[in-house]
Formats: structure tokens, C-alpha cells, sequence
């Protein structure tokens, strides 16, 4: 029979064992849970094309998708579009990050139609077709205050560089008058050098070159569209222009020299109330917002960063301001853990010009974390185990000391140290192998019975796992035989060592001294 010593010390090793195996059970389980949420509408590997502007687009890009789909493991190409945009919603604003959805991808479909949160918005759906709907996070639901069905205001981010810059040019003179010594200097002396040749009208090399030089650097001030326009249109005759290298003069059509002098003559009549009239009328089709229907709501975590809106890929367009390009090509794979092998044999095949991220490579920093943080629970939860352990050694010493008596006894009648050694020895192995087994046994129904556990603990007023950060209702929880066996065999071994070392005293205790009470 255990005694009570014998019983807290085996209680202690299950407990030990018991919380390594839920915790990382559960810790594994959210792991799977938000990688399995992630791949549902991140792309597996990001495919783009390699410019020397950090904001080229890429127009061509239903061509670049036929080849990509003839790539091995690949299931699907389809347009990628991810930006920024500021949500509008009865005055409260609030920048948010969303992603374009192709939705005539039915793998994209069905990855956000799992991940809507059915629970608290059962008219949550994922049919965004293309019109100008969208689904939103929980996060951003619960903070406006939104639901399915409720109308939000989009405004595009990349409007208020142009927005700003038209202000800006409103704020000018006229370029006659903020330009006016050039202007007027320019302007005369290219007036001056026109000569009539026949049908054409040529400008010495000297006088093109200057007026050209003076014209392209008021070009690339801040001035008023109109001005801009025409200006440009200036430029634009100039350069269609014939060099004529031997006369030393560049020759003009009728037509370009009339254009020419047209344009001088509208900038030299340029009205600025009226130009700043049509700016900021022009500016309506830019300020306006969006205005989308919310059609679902999809239950987002606190873990890892996801967009806080899903919109259809022409939606996603308009609001980052790409027209009909988009920014890459979403690759899905048979196997999207097999992406980094694909990447490097597609890097080969594809060529330099091409840019593969696999989806590793993107949330490579939420990763890093999450292996960090396993590793220090690993570190923390297993001093439970070895502070068991230094239980069980104090116990064995009061053991050892309780039956001094029976140790003598055994000395005497020839007992080597070696056969004491051992029955303290298997009585730690055994309290060793019952806790092991019983901390893995229980460790496994409390995660069978996790969500009745959780229920328990909500209805008491007690939830360490709200769903708004975790982003499941029930906690998720994977196990791993593997590493359950390896907690069991720490357990055991560590309850092994605990017990040899009192072990080790009683067996050198004099038979004598013991067998006289001392």
C-alpha cells in the first residue's frame, strides 16, 4: 500500500505531466488552427515581377497567370491586391488593411466561407460576387459597432496625394505670373525664332533647347492641371519635331507650330478662379467614397495579423487605385507546405525577373514568435516536472528515515547495498511510471472535454480564452503521441534520478546504528 507521502508525491508528478501535456496540446492546436485560417486566403506563393519603381504594377497580368498555372503542384493563379484605405462609419473613421478576393476562385471562396463567424452572425455569408460588398473582422465589427446587412463609407488612401497636390496648385498664381521672368523671356524669344521654310516652320538648336529646358522645369512645379495639361501639349509638339543637324535647326509642321502658339496664347489668357473652379469640381470623382454593404462577418484573432476587410478583386482595384493591374499573382499549391520547395525550382524556371514569397516567408516574424514562445513554455512548464521530482526526493529521505529500522535488519542479515539501492530505487520508478501515465490519461480527457470546461468556466464568470482574442469558440488542441511519450519518459526518468540519490544514503547507513534506533 502507497503511504500518504507516496501518494502527494505521485500526485505531484501527475499534475506535472498533466499541465505539460494540455498546455502544449492547446498550444499546438492554435498553431495549426491560425495556419490553417492564414492559408485559407493567403496566397501560397506570391508571385510579381521585378522593377526598378517600388510601386510598378503589373498590367499584363492575366498572361503571367496562364503561365503560372502551368507550373508543377500549382492548383490555381489568380490576381493579388492588398492596401489601405480609411472606414467611414456614422463619422467614426478608422484606417484599416483589406484584401482583394478573386472571387471566381472558388479555393479563395471556400477558405473565407470556413472562416466566418456563423455563431454571433449567422447571415454571414461569403458570396461577395463583384459588387461592392465586403466582409469584415470581428475586431472591426465589435469596435463600429457593425453587422451583416449595415453600410460603411470607403475612402481610398492613395486620393489624398492627388487631393493634396491639387489644393497645393490652388494656392499659386497663374504660371504666367509665378514664372513670369521666364516665362515672358521664353516665351518672346520663341516667338521671335520661328521661321517660315515652305510648308514647315523651323527653331534654331539654341532657342528650342532653351525654351524646351524652360518649360519642362515649370512642368514639374506644383502648377494647375489645366496649365499642366497644356504645357505639356507644348512639350509633347516639340518633340515631334525633325532635328535637321546639318542646317543646325529643328523643323515643325503647320499644325505643331500652331498648336504650339495656341497653348501659349490659352496659358498667356488663364484664368485662376475659373481653373480652381474646375480643380475642385474635378476633385468629386476622387474625394467621393465607396460605399459598401457589410454581407459577412469572420471571426478574426488577436494572434496573428489578418486583413479587417475581404472586398471582390474590381472593389480592391478602385480602392488602391491600380485601374485594371494588380500588384502580383496568388499561387495555390497542392501542398502549401511544400511552398519553399517550389519557389526555389520555380525562381529556375521563371528566371531573375520574378519574385517568389512564399507564405512562410510573409508571416515569417508571427512564426518566429510562436516557436519562441514554445520553447519557453517548454523551459517553464517542465520545472513543474523536476519540482516534483525534488518532492519525491524529499519524501524518499523521510522514507528512508522511517524505515531505518527494516534497512538494519536487511543489513544484518546480509543484504548488499546494491539490493537497497534498488528497493528505493523501483518504489521512485514506479511512483515515476503511475504518475507518468496517469498525468497523460488525464492531460488527454481534459482536452477531450475541453469545451465543456470552458463552459464551466464562462458561466462562473472565469474565461482565460475569450474568443475575441483567440478567435475560436472552443479552444483548439492537437495531440501529439510523440511528444506526449517523450513529457512521460522526462517524468519518468527525472522520479528515477530523485529516488536514487536517498537511495544511495540508506545503503551506506551503518546496520548497527540503525537496528540500535539511533
Amino acid at each position: 500500500m502507497l503511504s500518504s507521502f507516496s501518494l502527494i508525491s505521485l500526485l505531484g508528478v501527475m499534475l506535472g505531466v498533466l499541465v505539460l501535456v494540455v498546455v502544449m496540446a492547446v498550444y499546438s492546436g492554435l498553431e495549426r488552427n491560425v495556419k490553417e485560417r492564414l492559408l485559407g486566403f493567403t496566397p501560397h506563393v506570391l508571385l510579381s515581377q521585378i522593377a526598378r519603381s517600388p510601386d510598378a504594377l503589373m498590367t499584363d497580368w492575366t498572361a503571367a497567370a496562364a503561365k503560372a498555372k502551368t507550373l508543377p503542384h500549382v492548383e490555381s493563379a489568380t490576381a493579388y491586391v492588398s492596401d489601405n484605405v480609411i472606414v467611414d462609419v456614422q463619422s467614426w473613421q478608422r484606417p484599416v488593411l483589406f484584401r482583394g478576393i478573386d472571387t471566381s476562385d472558388p479555393a479563395q471562396v471556400a477558405g473565407i466561407a470556413t472562416m466566418l463567424d456563423l455563431e454571433n452572425h449567422p447571415a454571414s455569408t461569403a458570396d461577395l460576387g463583384i459588387d461592392d460588398r465586403v466582409i469584415i473582422s470581428s475586431i472591426l465589427a465589435e469596435q463600429l459597432q457593425l453587422g451583416v446587412g449595415d453600410k460603411l463609407r470607403l475612402y481610398s488612401t492613395r486620393n489624398f496625394e492627388e487631393v493634396m497636390r491639387a489644393y497645393k496648385a490652388t494656392e499659386n498664381p497663374p504660371v504666367r505670373e509665378a514664372f513670369a521672368e521666364a516665362w515672358k523671356t521664353n516665351t518672346s524669344s520663341l516667338a521671335c525664332a520661328w521661321k517660315a521654310d515652305g510648308a514647315k516652320f523651323i527653331l534654331p538648336f539654341n532657342a528650342y533647347r532653351e525654351t524646351y529646358a524652360a518649360f519642362e522645369t515649370i512642368l514639374a512645379e506644383d502648377i494647375r492641371e489645366p496649365e499642366h495639361e497644356l504645357l505639356a501639349s507644348i512639350l509633347i509638339a516639340m518633340d515631334s519635331s525633325e532635328k535637321d543637324d546639318t542646317a543646325q535647326v529643328f523643323r515643325f509642321t503647320a499644325e505643331a507650330n500652331s498648336e504650339i502658339e495656341k497653348a501659349i496664347a490659352d496659358l498667356n489668357a488663364t484664368d485662376a478662379g475659373k481653373m480652381d473652379g474646375e480643380t475642385l469640381k474635378g476633385l468629386k470623382s476622387v474625394v467621393l467614397p465607396k460605399e459598401a454593404e457589410v454581407i459577412g462577418v469572420y471571426q478574426a484573432s488577436q494572434m496573428a495579423v489578418t486583413p479587417d476587410l475581404f472586398v471582390p478583386l474590381p472593389l480592391a482595384q478602385d480602392l488602391a487605385g491600380l485601374g485594371q493591374a494588380v500588384q502580383g499573382i496568388a499561387l495555390r499549391l497542392d501542398d502549401p507546405y511544400n511552398a519553399e520547395t517550389f519557389a526555389a525550382e520555380a525562381r529556375q524556371t521563371l528566371g531573375d525577373d520574378w519574385s517568389l514569397v512564399t507564405w512562410g516567408q510573409q508571416y515569417q516574424a508571427f512564426f518566429s514568435l510562436i516557436e519562441q514562445q514554445r520553447g519557453m513554455m517548454y523551459f517553464m512548464l517542465s520545472f513543474i516536472i523536476l519540482i516534483s521530482a525534488f518532492s519525491m526526493m524529499a519524501v524518499m529521505f523521510t522514507v528512508t528515515i522511517q524505515k531505518r529500522r527494516e534497512i538494519g535488519v536487511m543489513k544484518a542479515l546480509g543484504a548488499a547495498p546494491g539490493q537497497i539501492v534498488r528497493v528505493f530505487l523501483y518504489q521512485g520508478m514506479i511512483l515515476g511510471t503511475l504518475g507518468a501515465i496517469l498525468g497523460v490519461g488525464l492531460g488527454r480527457v481534459v482536452i477531450h472535454f475541453r469545451g465543456e470546461i470552458q463552459a464551466v468556466l464562462r458561466g462562473i464568470g472565469f474565461d482565460p480564452f475569450a474568443a475575441s482574442f483567440t478567435g475560436f469558440t472552443i479552444l483548439p488542441a492537437h495531440n501529439n503521441p510523440l511528444e506526449q511519450a517523450v513529457f512521460a519518459l522526462m517524468a519518468f526518468v527525472l522520479c528515477s534520478l530523485a529516488a536514487l540519490v536517498p537511495a544511495f544514503f540508506a545503503a551506506r547507513s551503518d546496520a548497527a546504528k540503525s537496528l540500535r534506533n539511533l
